[in-house]
């Protein structure tokens, strides 16, 4: 307790921990063999997937300028987004059900931040040497070595980079035409700022940011732990048989299997201390297991001092196959099942999904006007839509009172992947029907497959 008269005592905290450059070692092994092999197809998909060509079009295109998504064979326009929201919803599940069996898979091995940031560390480690040679470089005043060595590092970051916006852009803006634009210095005002803003993002998280990403702004690392139990596959250390430990190798008499080596911190690309327990900073790429590994085999020990297990399995010293049945538990079977349910759902949906979309507008300049003859017309305006990639010829209808009919000539023929405007004149008799508003229906099928056919509601007015 502070004693009367004495001067107050301030504390001055910072809110924000100073950033440490972590350099994470070089590490081999089975884990990062897989990490590898995801960065290389992700990659290749995402770098190559826009340059595909399908029935003389891009295979995968989100053409926001002409209203449609093209997905290889299949055509989206905005009133197919209940597609997107079962895509979202598949996407949630996985990321739930991957967790709740073998924890961050995602984060560890194939998220764009993880994917860039061992694109990035390669590049760095290829041009300014391994862990030990960066931290000296670090250290070492600046000179002409230095200089370049730098430059040279952070020119192929930018270059990745810059190659990276400019793909992200092509599946927005076709990417010939896009390439085409950028050798020709007539890009655009928004595609030079979005090649520019995710270029510069890229070379940010990946060069600059990286496990703060993860750490500040993920927030998955927050509420991670929600969807962990003790059945939920951790990277873990093995204190029971690590613990004492001790790094004379020669004289090891109750000392546990860790040799206090530090390689498992060395190689975190988080820069965390595995052996302190579950953190969540860990993004599970299991780096610290083949690191361990490795050590393991040198000195002479049984590997496994660091894996992926569970909190039960640890606690009840259980076998692998014992762990491995847990993981059929309720809420993985729920996750599963329910997944799949969305899945079947989704396929069966698009299998049978008609080809063609019709909206119906009134037209709100002229509502209802008797026309010559005593009959009673209304306009509305038919956006025709579409979705297969062959054009098509399509007969209109009208239906729901009777008498009730088109007089100009109802067919019509859209492009393939495209859709039309077509301003309709609908007339009934006067005295058809009572004054007031009418429930009617246009009816649209093509004329070469009566099987590509829909309806959509809309109202007759007679005043």
């Amino acid at each position: 307790m502070k004693a009367p008269g004495a001067p107050a005592q301030f504390v001055e905290q910072a809110l924000y921990e100073v950033r440490r450059t972590i350099h994470p070692r070089a590490v081999h092994g089975w884990f990062a063999g897989w990490r590898w092999a995801l960065v290389w197809a992700t990659q290749l998909v995402f770098y190559g997937l826009a340059w595909l060509p399908w029935n003389d079009r891009q295979a995968v295109l989100f053409d926001i300028a002409q209203r449609k998504f093209v997905i290889f064979g299949l055509i989206l326009f905005p009133q197919d987004i209940i597609y997107l929201a079962v895509l979202l919803i598949i996407a949630a599940l996985s990321l739930f059900l991957f967790t709740a069996v073998a924890g961050r898979l995602w984060c560890g091995y194939a998220c764009p931040q993880t994917v860039y940031t061992e694109i990035f560390m390669w590049v760095e480690r290829r041009i300014e040497g391994d862990r030990v040679a960066r931290l000296r470089l670090d250290a070492a005043p600046l000179s002409p070595r230095k200089l370049a060595l730098r430059a040279a590092k952070h020119g192929v970051w930018m270059a990745i980079a810059l190659w990276t916006g400019f793909t992200f852009v092509g599946y927005f803006t076709p990417i010939r035409e896009l390439w085409h634009a950028v050798w020709s210095a007539s890009l655009g005002p928004w595609e030079t700022f979005w090649v520019l803003f995710y270029g510069f993002a890229t070379y940010g998280n990946g060069g600059w940011m990286r496990e703060q990403v993860c750490t500040y702004m993920c927030p998955y690392a927050r509420f991670q732990s929600a969807m962990f139990d003790k059945d939920t596959l951790i990277i873990t250390y093995d204190r029971e048989r690590g613990e004492p430990r001790g790094k004379n190798a020669a004289r090891r008499t109750g000392l546990g299997h860790c040799v206090d080596c530090g390689v498992c911190v060395q190689v975190c690309p988080t820069g965390i201390d595995i052996r302190d327990g579950l953190q969540y900073e860990c993004i599970g790429c299991a780096a610290c297991i083949d690191g361990c590994d490795r050590v393991m085999d040198k000195v002479g020990f049984p590997r496994g001092l660091i894996r992926y297990s569970t909190a039960h399995a640890m606690e009840n010293e259980l076998t692998r196959a014992e762990m491995f049945r847990r993981a059929f538990r309720p809420r993985v079977l729920v996750y599963s099942a329910a997944l799949w349910a969305i899945v079947i759902a989704a396929g069966v949906a698009l299998w049978n999904r008609v080809p063609l979309k019709l909206d119906v507008i009134r037209d709100r300049a002229a509502i209802s006007r008797e026309i010559e003859g005593g009959q009673i017309e209304n306009v509305y305006r038919l956006q025709v839509m579409n979705t297969s990639e062959a054009p098509r010829a399509f007969r209109l209808s009208v239906l729901g009172i009777p008498g009730i009919g088109i007089p100009d000539e109802a067919v019509i023929e859209v492009d393939g992947a495209a859709s039309r405007l077509v301003p309709v004149r609908v007339r009934i008799e006067r005295g058809a029907v009572a004054a007031g508003t009418h429930r009617i229906e246009f009816g649209i099928q093509s004329t070469d497959d009566p099987g590509v056919a829909v309806r959509e509601k809309s109202v007759f007015i007679v005043r």
